[in-house]
């Protein structure tokens, strides 16, 4: 397919092959026959200059356990656009670090009014980032397109409104290729609730990369599994029952059991432990967040044993 868009191209335009590509827009490429590896170090190490980071102590994870940001948090105003800049910089990174999407999308939610508290759990990320310079996404190689995601959330993790953060990611033959954070667009009143408006959300964009992969002719004959890891969520998008616990649950959300009986999507339990989709919605552990990023296929370079 290459090979015949590559000649197609040649005939009408005047082209000159220089091989592989090895870097483009601050993202750094290594080609092997077992896959595609992707960083960002050099940008990374710019950042940390730019910031004045460079000789930050490293520290294991980008977000300590526990965090919670309000917008009325203590400490002097910081410049809004050196921490624009800051963040900005940061989200540029997540094209191949996507275990710190939590961490630095929780920081864009306070670029109006920042303070030294919201300065403070920024620059952490520089220090996670500071000691993880040459890691980023391996992408293996593989004939196999099955399509697959994982969905999850916290629950009235914002101080300020009460909302949760959903979470998701998707996979094709176990490489992730696309996936969000981001506040849930109501307050919900239970755990359950919470992880049904982000499967829904899941499903949504998982009928969308149906439809993407199907004009690239790459099908999927069997339905996308989706997985979940709360048996409540699962059992109230497969049946369609009224009752007390999801009356009030907007119609927009209940498109899940639409794509369910057009067999489109099936939601299946996952363990907690193994819920890749938890690094994208709430502050871990150490070993919690490593063995996630493992999941993730985010690895250092010269530990990586496909590259």
């Amino acid at each position: 397919m290459f090979e015949d868009l590559k000649n197609a191209m040649t005939e009408e335009f005047e082209m000159t092959d220089i091989g592989l590509m090895s870097y483009y827009l601050g993202i750094e490429v290594k080609q092997s026959e077992e896959g595609i590896f992707i960083s960002q170090e050099r940008y990374t190490r710019e950042i940390l200059e730019k910031f004045n980071m460079t000789n930050s102590k490293p520290v294991a994870t980008p977000i300590e356990t526990g965090t919670k940001l309000s917008k009325h948090e203590e400490g002097d105003d910081v410049d809004p656009s050196y921490f624009k800049s800051l963040v900005g910089s940061l989200r540029y990174l997540i094209c191949t670090r996507p275990n710190i999407l939590f961490s630095v999308g929780l920081v864009s939610r306070f670029m109006e009014s920042p303070t030294t508290t919201h300065l403070k759990v920024a620059k952490r990320i520089l220090r996670y980032l500071r000691g993880t310079l040459d890691y980023g996404l391996f992408y293996s190689s593989s004939k196999e397109f099955k399509l697959e995601g994982y969905c999850d959330r916290d629950w009235a993790g914002d101080t300020n409104d009460r909302k949760s953060t959903s979470g998701y990611v998707f996979f094709i033959d176990n490489t992730p290729f696309t996936w969000n954070s981001k506040k849930q667009p109501i307050v919900t009143l239970s755990t359950c609730e919470a992880k049904y408006v982000v499967a829904a959300s899941c499903v949504c964009h998982a009928v969308w990369l149906r439809n993407l992969l199907k004009t690239v002719e790459i099908l999927q004959d069997d339905p996308t599994v989706i997985h979940v890891d709360n048996k409540s969520t699962i059992a109230l998008a497969k049946n369609p029952v009224f009752h007390d616990r999801s009356k009030h649950i907007d119609t927009r959300f209940h498109f899940i059991r639409d794509c369910i009986s057009r067999k489109e999507v099936q939601v299946e339990y996952v363990k907690t432990e193994d819920q890749i989709a938890d690094i994208f919605t709430k502050p871990l552990k150490v070993n919690v967040f490593n063995n996630l990023r493992t999941l993730l296929e985010v690895f250092q370079k010269k530990r990586k044993k496909h590259v």
